[in-house]
C-alpha cells in the first residue's frame, strides 16, 4: 500500500472545517491513509497499462464531454500552432496538478491573514487554529491539553523552518511551504522528523517493523493477521529497509515518504500521446484528441473536470 506522512493540523482544519469549539480534534490526522508523497495524485484508479485500463491516467482529466475549447486552450498556452505537442500536454497536466496546492493555500490565506496585511504571522496562525490564550494558560480549558501542546509545538517548529527569513511572518510562498512541505527541498528534514515522531513509539530514533505495521493496522484480540499486512512486512524488509538492519533510520524514512522525483506529468503526457497519435506524427490534432476522448476521461469527476467550467483567467 502507498503511505503518506500526515499533513499539518492547519491543513486538516481547512479540510475538516472547525467544530463549534473552534478546537481541532487531537485525532484529526488521517492515520494510516498512506504517507508517501509523490506528486498530486492524478487519479484514484489503479494504473494498469497491461490490461488497457487507462482510467488512472486520465480520470476526468478534461471533463466529460469532448470540448474543442479545452484543446484550443492547451495549444494556446504553448505555441498556438493548431496542434498539441508533448511539451504542451505535459505543461497542461503539471499546471492542473498544482491547482489543488494553489487552492488550499488561497483558502488558508483567507482564513489566517486576519489583519489583511498580506502576510500571515505565526501568532495569527496560532490564534486562528488553537484559540487565544494568555501566556501560561494554554489549553487550560480542554481535557487533552498535553496533546494540544504537542500539536502546537510541532506546528510552530514547522512554521519556523518554512519562515526562511526568520521574521515570524509568512509570505504566500512560505505559507505554501508550511502547508505543503513535501513540495520544498528545504522542508524535507521536517517531513522526515514528523514521520519518525509519529511512528517511533519506543523513541529509539528508528522505525521498527512492528511500529511501521502499527501505523497501518491494529489487530483485534485473537485475529489472524490479514494477507495484506504480511505483504507490508515484506515491503518493509525488501524495499524500505535499504541497509537490511531490520529498522528504518531517517534517511530510509526520507526515501520512503519522499521518493526520488519522477516527472509524472511527462510520463502521463507520453502515454496520452502514444495512445492518441493515430497518424504517428508526434503531435496531437484536435481530431485525434476528440476522437480518443474516452482515454482522457474517467468515470469519476476530479478537479480536472472543473477546467470546462472555470473562467479562463482562473486557469
Amino acid at each position: 500500500g502507498l503511505m503518506m506522512w500526515r499533513p499539518s493540523l492547519l491543513l486538516l482544519l481547512l479540510l475538516l472545517r472547525r467544530g463549534a469549539q473552534g478546537k481541532p480534534s487531537p485525532d484529526a490526522g488521517p492515520h494510516g491513509q498512506g504517507r508517501v508523497h509523490h506528486a498530486a495524485p492524478l487519479s484514484e484508479a489503479t494504473h494498469d497499462d497491461a490490461h488497457g485500463n487507462f482510467q488512472y491516467d486520465h480520470e476526468a482529466f478534461l471533463g466529460r464531454e469532448p470540448s474543442p475549447r479545452i484543446v484550443d486552450r492547451m495549444d494556446r498556452a504553448g505555441d498556438g500552432d493548431g496542434w498539441v505537442s508533448l511539451a504542451e500536454l505535459r505543461a497542461w497536466i503539471a499546471h492542473t496538478q498544482q491547482r489543488h496546492i494553489r487552492d488550499s493555500v488561497s483558502a488558508a490565506w483567507n482564513t489566517y491573514d486576519t489583519d489583511r496585511d498580506g502576510r500571515v504571522g505565526w501568532e495569527e496562525l496560532r490564534n486562528a487554529t488553537y484559540g487565544h490564550y494568555e501566556p501560561g494558560e494554554e489549553f487550560h480549558d480542554v481535557e487533552d491539553a498535553e496533546t494540544y501542546k504537542k500539536m502546537l509545538t510541532r506546528d510552530e517548529r514547522r512554521f519556523r523552518v518554512a519562515d526562511q527569513d526568520g521574521d515570524s511572518m509568512a509570505t504566500r510562498e512560505e505559507l505554501t511551504a508550511f502547508l505543503h512541505p513535501e513540495e520544498f527541498p528545504h522542508m524535507r528534514d521536517i517531513v522526515i522528523a514528523e514521520t519518525l515522531e509519529d511512528l517511533d513509539k519506543n523513541k529509539d530514533g528508528y522505525v521498527q517493523v512492528d511500529e511501521y505495521i502499527a501505523d497501518l493496522y491494529s489487530a483485534e484480540p485473537g485475529e489472524e493477521e490479514p494477507a495484506w499486512v504480511q505483504t507490508e512486512r515484506e515491503q518493509f524488509r525488501d524495499f524500505r529497509d535499504l541497509n537490511k538492519d531490520g529498522k528504518l533510520d531517517g534517511s530510509e524514512v526520507g526515501h520512503w515518504v519522499l521518493p526520488p522525483a519522477q516527472d509524472q506529468p511527462l510520463v502521463e503526457a507520453n502515454h496520452l500521446l502514444h495512445e492518441s497519435d493515430t497518424d504517428k506524427d508526434g503531435r496531437l490534432s484536435k481530431a485525434e484528441i476528440l476522437g480518443n476522448w474516452n482515454m482522457f476521461v474517467g468515470s469519476q469527476a476530479t478537479n480536472y473536470g472543473e477546467d470546462l467550467t472555470r473562467h479562463h483567467d482562473e486557469l
